[in-house]
């Protein structure tokens, strides 16, 4: 699962991968400038739906359909194995099982880890709704309780062989030119370099780029590339922009991906009205793009697109899905956790004088003060203008708090602070006031992770930038964390690193 992050330390490809057909779509070559713009707005797609791409691959297929497959396939055979008739009854729990399954949002590219993480917690869920409307209905009765178990046990089990095998044979199935689509470059610049290097790394977009074209000098052009890798020099420039009309008809070329700077614009426009006169899907990667991007997309305001360069994940349905998930999981926790409550509140009641809850000042959504609740853990209740972090061995966090603090018991009031909106579960932790103004004037993008509700945990917490961050160094590290847990949200993740912060709540040693 730290592929998420490492992805972005070891440069910003995957970013490119997520952004350009998302972005852009495909350009209608027989509308006029402004019906483009309005055609792009209209063909944009969702950024993780794997079906919906502006354009079918073997790979992308295959991605939607294999999991909601074996998982049909997984309960008719297990049916069969257990002398099961197969009538109407697993018709309708096909039907529903597909419904609910597709499509299947495992990508071939991805680490085999976080392909295991993201198929544990889905189905997980799939058998915990299932189940629970099965319930509710009477129909969970109509299925032996063998085959049931054995589907629920066999279906991971079989979608994880059958992903592997396919992982390793696609490949080869895709080096054929028939399951390819040729490809054209316009700019042989750092974004087209990068652009290209996407296609070479991920052989399942299936994409053959066939070369490069730009007006610069062969000198120039070999300067540009000298220190590409060798995947990148086998990739020839074909020409100038003005042969690229000629050179896509005559040798039928399927996309043309422009990468020229957005300061060339008439070039560009003269270029897509070269360019009508072709069949050939278009997609613009502009240097935009090379900044950090936070839910970077394509948006309107009327009849004008906009791009998103800096939003929170939780707009529109995304917003929803959060805050009932906020809701729904601290009212059962809390319900679960209650009697540990009381017990942590009477124990702080008798380890020191003061209060059992602390409250303190913090940033929380769009950068404004909330009141954070904790289960007090030392002797002092600092809310000044200067607070000094917690160490370890530090003398004023008494015996009891110290277990607290180790567990991170002491947090779980928060789960008020998320019933009330001020918070989430899953989120940036919020620092107090005066650590805020002080990290602000030194981390570039600091103040972003306030685009979103502060959480109890977050995705820093689970990948070891919890407890004290005495320098500098290491807050930006846990900053990185957070504005990539931005970018990367999803419902999975968000479970992943609630179960994730158990594990590392009984088995870390940092939080003091």
């Amino acid at each position: 699962m730290q592929s998420i992050h490492k992805n972005k330390l070891s440069g910003e490809t995957k970013q490119y991968e997520q952004v350009i057909p998302l972005q852009f779509g495909i350009i209608n070559h027989n509308a006029n400038k402004q019906e483009m713009s309005q055609n792009l707005l209209r063909d944009r797609s969702a950024k993780r739906n794997v079906l919906w791409r502006s354009s079918f691959t073997l790979s992308s297929t295959i991605e939607a359909s294999l999991y909601p497959f074996t998982v049909i396939a997984t309960l008719l055979l297990v049916a069969v194995y257990h002398d099961d008739r197969l009538g109407s009854q697993y018709v309708i729990l096909a039907a529903l099982s597909f419904a609910l399954a597709f499509p299947g949002d495992g990508s071939f590219h991805e680490q085999p880890r976080r392909v295991l993480r993201k198929l544990a917690l889905s189905w997980l869920m799939f058998m915990g709704i299932m189940s629970a409307f099965g319930i509710a209905t009477g129909y969970i009765y109509y299925y032996p309780l063998p085959v049931l178990t054995t589907w629920f046990v066999a279906t991971p089990i079989a979608y994880t062989v059958t992903y592997f095998v396919l992982k390793s044979v696609l490949p080869r199935m895709i080096s054929m030119r028939n399951y390819q689509r040729s490809a054209i470059i316009v700019g042989r610049n750092d974004i087209g370099i990068r652009l290209a290097q996407q296609f070479i790394d991920n052989p399942y977009l299936g994409t053959h780029i066939i070369g490069f074209f730009d007006d610069r000098s062969s000198a120039r052009l070999q300067m540009a590339s000298g220190a590409s890798p060798a995947g990148l020099l086998q990739i020839p420039t074909k020409g100038r922009l003005s042969d690229l009309t000629g050179f896509i008809k005559q040798n039928h070329v399927e996309t043309i991906y422009i990468a020229l700077p957005m300061a060339t614009q008439p070039r560009i426009l003269h270029l897509l009205d070269d360019l009508r006169d072709t069949t050939a899907s278009i997609y613009f990667a502009p240097d935009i793009f090379v900044t950090d991007l936070i839910q970077g997309r394509l948006g309107s305001v009327g009849d004008m697109p906009v791009v998103a360069v800096c939003e929170t994940p939780f707009t529109g349905f995304n917003g929803v899905i959060k805050r009932t998930a906020d809701i729904v999981l601290s009212l059962l926790i809390m319900t679960l956790l209650l009697p540990v409550m009381l017990v942590l509140a009477i124990g702080v009641k008798l380890s020191s004088p003061g209060p059992v809850i602390f409250k303190q000042r913090r940033y929380g959504l769009d950068g404004k003060e909330i009141l954070v609740y904790k289960f007090r853990s030392m002797t002092s209740c600092d809310d000044g203008a200067v607070i000094r972090q917690a160490t370890k061995d530090d003398q004023r966090i008494t015996r009891f708090g110290a277990f607290m603090r180790r567990t991170s018991m002491d947090e779980l009031p928060q789960f008020l602070n998320v019933l009330q909106g001020r918070m989430s579960i899953v989120g940036p932790r919020p620092h107090a006031v005066a650590h805020n103004e002080t990290y602000r004037k030194l981390i570039k993008g600091y103040m972003v992770r306030h685009k979103v509700r502060p959480g109890i945990t977050g995705w820093a917490q689970v990948n070891g930038y919890r407890g004290e961050t005495e320098t500098v160094d290491k807050m930006e590290k846990r900053i990185e964390y957070d504005l990539e847990y931005l970018r990367s949200w999803s419902l999975s993740l968000d479970l992943w690193i609630i179960v994730k912060t158990a594990i590392v709540a009984l088995t870390d040693q940092n939080a003091h």
